[in-house]
């Protein structure tokens, strides 16, 4: 029966062709699309499963370059039972290095506290060296730096040379590389030399790196620093009049800013002023309607939030393929329905000889089946392949992710179209009685 299902579609094959290009086309976007999806969710895992201690940041702010807490809040913090170590950072742009001009993908000077730094059990970057070494204890007050092996294959340098960054002179002791592209993107060197190249106000940082004690939940260590500071006063991140607008260059990287300032953690506040630039210090402002002036967040709350927004993602997603994977159902649902009607008295002859109305309608999803399977295999292998030259082209600025349970998907669901593409046909066909299909065609 196979056999014979192929050499009726090997008959026609402009017309097998077109169906077979259509159903490819949709396949090839439903992999496509939902590569975004897995990209997207891979690529905040890996980072989020990075970050094992906490950050506290302003209320409100999506990421730790929006936002601005009193550098003071530090001992505060690491005066509180449970916590191990607490190092302030401040992230920056980059906005010239070696005269050019940095849109995409964006560049960050983090400014790291060298001494809390080393004393973190479990430290991103200085974890992933792949090249020279990390900042030590002798770099305190030098523009000695450690930046990303992209970074670095980008400006073609190598340990010991010299980075132009915003005007200053970088020496590179190290290379780091950790795969993710939200890691992958900071230029890292000693917490008063990003102030004084950036301008940045003494008396503020960006976040708080916390690393808790063994034993200690992440829920009881959150709550007990909200306890410390809770009646306070200072005025949430607010991105509507925020003089830092929600942009890093990053698709992938502003994309997740919005979502985690629309996701918004219980403790943020939604009222009060704007928060100050990297240029100001004056951050502690009369809010009325503020509770809690510091968020605590952890890696698993991020991933859980995270998980929110891309159920409503995939549910997009799956609307935008199910409108190609309709043309593709319909492209073979008339590829079938005009094979039936020219092979009208070919079925009567085949029912008058002893074929059942079981074998005609399995003869007709067979044909589709193998319409389906095609499409799925060939729109899985473009797709495949088109998610690989986008990541080699693009490597800093998107990642595309097409698993092979999304490929596999795409076969089985493509091949389940064709079945019932052809179901209609098939079961117009299988009612017609010999004579009436002899005489009609």
């Amino acid at each position: 029966m196979l056999k014979f299902a192929i050499r009726n579609l090997m008959s026609r094959p402009l017309r097998s062709l077109l169906s077979l290009v259509g159903l490819t086309v949709a396949i090839m976007g439903m992999i496509g699309l939902f590569s975004v999806a897995g990209g997207l969710n891979g690529m905040v895992a890996d980072t989020f499963g990075r970050i094992t201690g906490l950050v506290a940041m302003q209320p409100g702010s999506p990421i730790p370059l929006f936002s601005r807490l009193p550098a003071a809040w530090g001992a505060e913090i690491a005066r509180v039972p449970g916590v191990r170590v607490v190092s302030p950072e401040i992230w920056t742009r980059a906005n010239v290095i070696d005269g050019k001009v940095i849109v995409s993908p964006p560049r960050f000077l983090f400014g790291a506290d060298i001494p809390s730094r080393l004393a973190l059990k479990q430290g991103v970057y200085r974890n992933d060296i792949v090249a020279g070494r990390f900042l030590a204890e002798s770099d305190r007050g030098t523009l000695n730096s450690v930046i990303s092996r992209p970074i670095a294959e980008e400006f073609h340098k190598g340990v010991g040379d010299t980075l132009v960054v915003n005007g200053y002179d970088l020496k590179i002791v190290g290379i780091y590389y950790c795969g993710s592209l939200l890691l992958d993107v900071a230029i890292i060197l000693d917490i008063n030399e990003v102030r004084r190249i950036n301008r940045f106000g003494s008396e503020s940082v960006s976040a708080f790196y916390i690393e808790q004690s063994s034993g200690v939940s992440d829920a009881e260590l959150t709550g007990r620093i909200q306890q410390v500071f809770k009646g306070r006063e200072i005025q949430p991140w607010q991105p509507s009049s925020s003089r830092e607008s929600l942009t890093t260059g990053n698709v992938l990287m502003d994309l997740l800013a919005r979502l985690l300032s629309l996701l918004a953690l219980p403790s943020a506040s939604p009222g009060g002023a704007s928060a100050g630039g990297p240029s100001t210090g004056t951050i502690l402002k009369p809010a009325k309607t503020a509770v809690l002036p510091i968020e605590v967040r952890s890696a698993t709350e991020w991933a859980s939030r995270f998980k929110e927004f891309s159920a409503d993602l995939d549910l997009f997603l799956a609307i935008m393929s199910g409108i190609g994977v309709t043309i593709a159902v319909l492209s073979i649902v008339n590829t079938m329905l005009m094979s039936v009607t020219e092979r009208i008295i070919e079925f009567g002859i085949l029912k008058a000889n002893g074929w059942s109305r079981y074998d005609v309608m399995r003869l007709i999803t067979s044909e589709s089946a193998v319409l389906g399977l095609c499409g799925g295999v060939s729109g899985s292998l473009v797709g495949w392949g088109g998610t690989g030259v986008i990541n080699s082209i693009w490597p800093d600025r998107i990642h595309l992710l097409a698993t092979p349970g999304l490929l596999l998907f795409g076969v089985v669901f493509s091949t389940a179209l064709g079945v019932l593409g052809g179901l209609y046909p098939a079961i117009w066909a299988m009612r017609m009685m010999p004579m009436d299909a002899i005489r009609r065609g």
